[in-house]
């Protein structure tokens, strides 16, 4: 039937939670968006009230609230204030690149994170006076965020009392101010020969060395360490030991112990930079967990949960360093946002942080599925994480696989991106969680498979 532009007639919707699999509220939403598809409904169609919905589907408000939520994100339909909620116009697209570079969690696929973020936002205004959230918050954290830390870094590091944790700004300025607190200016950091960019714009920015350690498939190698150690006069560490950005290699537990033994022989202080490790399954300790006295610790949020939630927990080696590093950080980073901080102290104590991450994992595993489907596993690392590290068949260098995928719309992340040395393996990172749909991240993936099918351009231009 054609959808009046008035309210929609009621039999018009009975079929809509008849068909598809899971909550009443998906259902819905899909329905929607299919009708929208099909032409069923219209491009400036009126939508019934959602009291009037749930209503004529017997169903309760709060499911067609949530359907209408879902809908409205994906764009399928638009509020518009008092006049009601109505399909939505087509919107010209102009930026068609699919994101496999970004690296960033998967939404869940059976959580609307906005209406999760409007409930959340409400619950920290109800429970906190709003003008504390506006004000300015020095130190490292009121002590309700800091339970929230130590609860939140607890199956990592085991129980921990809310003062050994200091709650910052995100992973990225608590790794500048760690540098800036535990090196001077010209010193070198030792770290792996592929390593996450964070910590190479950092070093040049506060002008430190990065120098390269050797290492095989299980990560850095001890007597590697202990050479360039003693050669360079280093003090200092840098490792991202579980699921590693971007080899998504996760070291064995007796590395990481040999690698303690060296530290502690050689009185190294070492930063774990560990953002995946409760997306991964069954990983070893955290170093920091193995040797506490000898490793600053930082775990981030926005890599496990969602990337709007600039929230990092830091647990020091030392508790003597942490007036020195907070004096630092908030040198350049005054304090960690108060309202986005309450929030992930309200979902940490009430769950609902637990409920975010096993759906990221859910997705995570859902789009490494879809990945080894569709690009098969020579040349990838392990099923785990929100990336995948991909070598190249020859004769594609990454360089040149990179501005090819560009050019058909996709996005991806050459190894010298990542690498200390001249000899960059011939591989990409493709990170899954930037293509929100998992059908859009199939294709896009197919279409990236098909380029590795063919020969890159200068192949072509060679024989002709």
């Amino acid at each position: 039937m054609d959808a009046s532009h008035d309210t929609l007639r009621a039999t018009f919707w009975k079929p809509a939670l008849l068909a598809g699999k899971g909550p009443r509220y998906l259902r819905l939403a899909s329905f929607i968006e299919q009708a929208v598809a099909d032409g069923r409904l219209r491009p400036g169609d009126r939508l019934p009230a959602q009291r009037e919905l749930a209503s004529w589907l017997g169903i309760d408000f709060t499911t067609v609230t949530r359907a209408y939520n879902r809908a409205r994100e994906r764009n399928a339909i638009e509020g518009r204030g008092p006049l009601g909620t109505f399909v939505s116009t087509p919107r010209v697209t102009f930026e068609q690149v699919l994101d496999l570079g970004m690296n960033i969690p998967p939404a869940p696929s059976d959580l609307f994170l906005g209406e999760l973020l409007q409930q959340g936002i409400d619950e920290v205004l109800t429970h906190t006076d709003a003008s504390m959230l506006m004000a300015y918050q020095l130190g490292d954290g009121g002590i309700a965020d800091r339970q929230a830390g130590a609860l939140w870094l607890a199956p990592m590091l085991g129980e921990l009392d809310a003062s050994q944790v200091a709650v910052c700004p995100g992973a990225q300025a608590t790794l500048a101010a760690l540098i800036l607190t535990e090196t001077a200016r010209d010193e070198t950091i030792l770290c792996e020969p592929i390593v996450y960019p964070g910590i190479r714009s950092a070093a040049r920015t506060l002008e430190r060395k990065l120098v390269a350690v050797a290492t095989d498939d299980d990560g850095m190698l001890p007597d590697a360490l202990i050479a360039a150690a003693r050669e360079h006069k280093a003090r200092v560490v840098y490792l991202n030991p579980t699921l590693q950005n971007p080899t998504a290699r996760t070291m064995p537990e007796a590395r990481r112990r040999q690698l303690l033994n060296v530290a502690e022989t050689l009185d190294l202080t070492v930063i774990e930079d560990d953002p995946y490790w409760r997306l991964a399954h069954r990983a070893p300790p955290p170093l920091a967990r193995l040797a506490p006295h000898r490793v600053h610790y930082i775990a981030t949020l926005s890599k496990c949960l969602t990337p709007g939630l600039r929230t990092a927990y830091l647990r020091l080696a030392d508790a003597r360093r942490r007036d020195a590093f907070l004096g630092t950080l908030n040198a350049f980073a005054l304090m960690a946002p108060p309202l986005m901080t309450g929030l992930a102290t309200q979902w940490i104590h009430n769950g609902m942080a637990d409920r975010i991450l096993a759906g990221v994992r859910s997705a995570a595993a859902q789009r490494q599925t879809i990945a080894a489907e569709v690009l098969g596993d020579i040349g990838a690392t392990p099923e785990q994480g929100i990336h995948r590290w991909q070598s190249l068949p020859a004769p594609w260098t990454a360089r040149e696989l990179t501005m090819a995928a560009r050019a058909e719309g996709l996005a991806v992340t050459p190894a010298d991106a990542f690498c200390l040395t001249p000899d960059a393996p011939n591989a990409i990172r493709i990170s899954l969680g930037g293509v929100r749909d998992p059908e859009r991240l199939a294709s896009a993936l197919k279409r990236l498979k098909s380029l590795l099918s063919e020969a890159p351009p200068s192949v072509h231009t060679a024989i002709v």
